[in-house]
């Protein structure tokens, strides 16, 4: 009597274990290829620009296509402003958001507001760049500029820090702008890790006298610290890569005159943006490639940064406070 082989069996043993795993490694082999193509390729164009500024590019803030004539602090400078400006901002609204879907919102109001935080990250970056300059900027000007200016003025520090012409453009707007678009992401991720802390540990921690906050602070964020660095990475990544949105608010001025928050500046992203197209073969393109290696350096410190935060955490636990 024959015997046939059943699919179910086909597909199992040692041979397809052999084969998902030679799988999963090209998987991660083909990733570190294409991590180190695309540095190197970056490495490569920018060398012109490399060779002949070195590390002096990171500190000098002249941009000067015409007398070729390059730094990069101030496409730097704006870069992390407009992304710390973002963390400060949507971090605590996204805890604040996560820790009221799943601790303290009626189960009525669970979904729909999930959903329209959740649609925030559908929208286009160049629709909220948009309102952000048609929109948002004259209302930040008109209600939060102009009188901070009448309030510190002659202030020393304090006035320098909210001069500038009254326009709504620069680094502060640019930084309100990515921190609405991050919020979906920090508070999606939030509210999921939040989500599949044990009800048992909860419950404990209620049942013995703990107040919301208590077994949040507790209880909830000592369990689930590694997936809320996590999204606080998430959202830091989408802040540093967003191009059109800051292309549009930033003011994409080469020059850093003060350290106003209202000053108009300009990112590395939008430096790129607006003018990679037309730049020429030579030192401004390599210029510009230069650029986009330091955002990928910016990217590995902030990655490495967060691994290094996580083993430590890791390493306490168990200790007493």
């Amino acid at each position: 009597m024959n015997q046939t082989t059943s699919p179910k069996r086909a597909l199992s043993g040692p041979l397809a274990d052999q084969v998902f795993g030679v799988l999963a490694k090209a998987a991660a082999l083909l990733t570190m290829g294409l991590l180190a193509a695309i540095l190197l390729s970056l490495a490569i164009s920018a060398w012109p620009a490399i060779h002949k500024y070195g590390f002096s590019f990171l500190t000098s803030t002249v941009w000067d296509p015409v007398q070729e004539d390059f730094g990069g602090l101030v496409m730097i400078y704006g870069t992390v402003a407009t992304s710390l400006i973002a963390l400060l901002i949507a971090v605590p609204v996204s805890f604040g958001i996560a820790l009221f879907l799943t601790e303290l919102s009626p189960a009525w109001l669970k979904r729909p507001l999930g959903t329209a935080i959740e649609l925030l990250a559908a929208v286009p970056s160049i629709v909220y760049g948009m309102w952000g300059l048609l929109v948002f900027g004259p209302v930040l000007a008109t209600y939060v500029q102009i009188p901070l200016q009448s309030a510190f003025n002659g202030v020393p520090y304090l006035g320098a820090f909210v001069s500038g012409p009254p326009v709504g453009i620069g680094i502060l707007s640019a930084g309100i702008i990515l921190a609405i678009m991050i919020i979906p992401f920090i508070s999606a991720v939030m509210r999921d890790v939040f989500e599949v802390t044990p009800p048992l540990l909860k419950e404990s921690a209620y049942g013995l006298g703990a107040t919301t906050w208590e077994v949040v602070s507790r209880v909830v964020l000592p369990y689930t610290k590694t997936g809320v660095i996590g999204g606080i990475m998430l959202g830091l990544g989408r802040a540093i890569g967003e191009t059109m949105a800051v292309t549009f608010v930033i003011g994409n001025f080469n020059q850093l005159d003060s350290l106003s928050l209202f000053q108009a500046a300009n990112s590395i992203t939008s430096a790129l943006a607006n003018e990679f197209a037309e730049a020429g073969e030579g030192l401004h393109q390599a210029a510009l490639m230069y650029l986009g290696l330091v955002l990928f350096f910016i990217t590995f410190v902030i990655l490495s940064l967060s691994k290094i935060l996580l083993a430590q955490l890791r390493k306490g636990e168990g200790t007493k406070t």
